[in-house]
């Protein structure tokens, strides 16, 4: 039997990597159901209520866990009223193709490792919060979203930010609070300013200034992957190769001729 979660107020959102048939699930110390889960469903617990489950076999998720108070944010945001529980019904899964592409989008990531920036991280947490507080909460704030992008102050405000550290390890929360606003609203305005979100604006200007590295005949292409926020030199080639269509090291010998 696994360990119960502590008793907290917040929600345990999994989804499924691996058909999970026949385990039995557990609230508050009493058996519920047998588990029927399919590859792509999710399932969502109530840890106030101390779910637990008989672990007979191997088990593959993905786990999202989501406090009451990042939905208290949200709706603080939004001007609308909190919700205080999730619609779903305990030890079911559901087919939600909007959590299943984010997962399918977060899995390379967390494979990856080190590798995942921060804001990369946070902006997938606070896409993840909204569509659950907006499908399963009822937490109606899409006509109360500001519409417009970044004033100028705020974008050379949050590009300076994000260049002073191009690992991408500054919080997502921590730049939107030098601009003056919420999370939420700074990654949606930053997007509107810039056609792209924070971390994927990061990697181009990563990938930029390893040009300006690349076009001088000093710096190791390690040097160079360290200077602009890669792990290491594999991870600067791949990303490198991604957005250019060249290895750095073919990109040097060209930019050289």
């Amino acid at each position: 039997m696994s360990e119960p979660f502590p008793r907290q107020n917040a929600h345990l959102i999994i989804f499924e990597l691996l058909d999970n048939q026949g385990m039995e699930y557990w609230l508050e110390g009493r058996h519920v159901r047998n588990l029927d889960l399919r590859v792509g469903d999710t399932i969502f617990h109530d840890l106030q209520r101390e779910p637990s489950v008989l672990v007979d076999r191997p088990v593959h998720t993905i786990q999202w866990f989501l406090p009451q108070t990042a939905l208290n944010a949200l709706a603080d945001e939004a001007h609308v009223p909190h919700i205080h529980e999730l619609r779903h019904e305990p030890g079911v899964g559901v087919t939600d193709a909007v959590i299943g592409h984010m997962n399918a989008a977060i899995l390379p990531a967390l494979r990856a490792g080190e590798q995942v920036s921060r804001l990369f991280v946070d902006h997938m947490n606070l896409a993840f919060a909204a569509h659950v507080a907006q499908t399963y909460g009822g937490m109606q704030f899409a006509a109360r979203i500001p519409k417009g992008g970044l004033t100028p102050w705020q974008q050379r405000q949050a590009k300076d930010m994000l260049l002073s550290d191009l690992t991408g390890a500054i919080p997502l929360a921590s730049i939107a609070m030098a601009c003056g606003i919420s999370p939420s609203h700074f990654a949606r305005a930053f997007r509107k300013s810039t056609g792209m979100p924070p971390h994927a604006w990061l990697i181009k200007a990563r990938v930029e200034r390893a040009k300006v590295l690349l076009r001088q005949r000093s710096p190791s292409l390690t040097a160079i992957a360290l200077q602009c926020g890669f792990v290491d030199q594999s991870h600067f080639t791949r990303v490198f190769a991604r957005h250019v269509g060249l290895t750095p090291g073919a990109w040097r010998r060209m930019a050289w001729t």
